[in-house]
C-alpha cells in the first residue's frame, strides 16, 4: 500500500492560536487540497494523524470535531481529493498518553489498523512533534516549512533543501526531508515515484 500520513492543522488547513473548534474555522491552505488530489491520482492513499487536545480540554466535543471533518471531506471531494481516515489523539498533555505526538502511539495505531509497514510510509507535517513521532515509529519523516515551521522557511529560503539546511533545525530527526509546503512535497514525491502505467484510476476503500 502506498500510504502517506499527514498532519492536519498547518499542513492541510490553516492553524489557529487556540483551536479549530467549529466547521467555520476550518480553512484549507492554498493548494493543499489540490496537492492531495495529485497524490491520490498518483496512487497514494492519504490518512491524517492529528493531536486534538481541545477535546480533552473541553474546548469542543466530538460532534464539533465530526462536523469539522465533514466540511474537510466535502472540500477535498470538490477538489477531486480524498483523505481516507482520520486518526486523532483526544487527550490533554497532562494525560500523559502514548498517542499524543511526539509520542509514536498514533502512528503505531495506523500501522496496526491498516496492516502497513511504517518503514515504507511517508509522514508529512509542519510541526516537529509530527516528524519526531513518525521517526520514532519507524516512518519516513518530512517537515513542511509552513504553519508552525514557517519561521524556518524565512531563514532558509525556498529551497531546494539539503543536509546543510536540515542540520540548522534543532531536534529534527535524522533523515527528515524539508519541503516548502504540501504542494512542494507532492511535487517531490511524484517526481521521485511517478505512478505506474498500470496504476488503476480509482482506489478501493481501505
Amino acid at each position: 500500500m502506498k500510504l502517506i500520513i499527514l498532519d492536519r492543522d498547518g499542513t492541510l488547513n490553516r492553524s489557529r492560536d487556540d483551536y479549530v473548534a467549529s466547521p467555520d474555522e476550518w480553512e484549507a491552505l492554498p493548494g493543499a487540497l489540490e496537492a492531495v488530489a495529485r497524490l491520490n491520482q498518483g496512487g497514494w492513499r492519504v490518512v491524517l494523524a492529528t493531536n486534538q487536545s481541545g477535546l480533552g480540554r473541553g474546548m469542543f466535543d466530538m460532534a464539533a470535531l465530526n462536523a469539522i471533518h465533514a466540511r474537510m471531506h466535502k472540500q477535498l471531494a470538490a477538489a477531486g481529493a480524498r483523505v481516507e481516515a482520520v486518526f486523532f489523539c483526544p487527550h490533554a498533555p497532562e494525560d500523559a498518553c502514548s498517542c499524543r505526538k511526539p509520542q509514536p502511539g498514533l502512528f503505531w495505531q495506523i500501522g496496526e489498523r491498516l496492516g502497513v509497514d511504517l518503514a515504507q510510509v511517508h509522514a508529512v507535517g509542519n510541526a516537529l512533534r509530527h516528524v519526531q513521532a513518525a521517526a520514532t515509529a519507524g516512518g519516513v519523516p518530512h517537515l513542511l516549512l509552513c504553519g508552525k515551521s514557517a519561521e524556518w522557511r524565512e531563514r532558509l529560503g525556498d529551497g531546494p533543501y539539503g543536509p546543510h539546511h536540515q542540520s540548522q533545525i534543532p531536534d529534527l530527526p535524522a533523515g527528515t526531508r524539508l519541503h516548502t509546503d504540501l504542494s512542494g512535497f507532492a511535487d517531490w514525491l511524484l517526481a521521485e515515484q511517478p505512478p505506474s502505467l498500470a496504476q488503476p484510476s480509482g482506489l478501493a476503500p481501505l
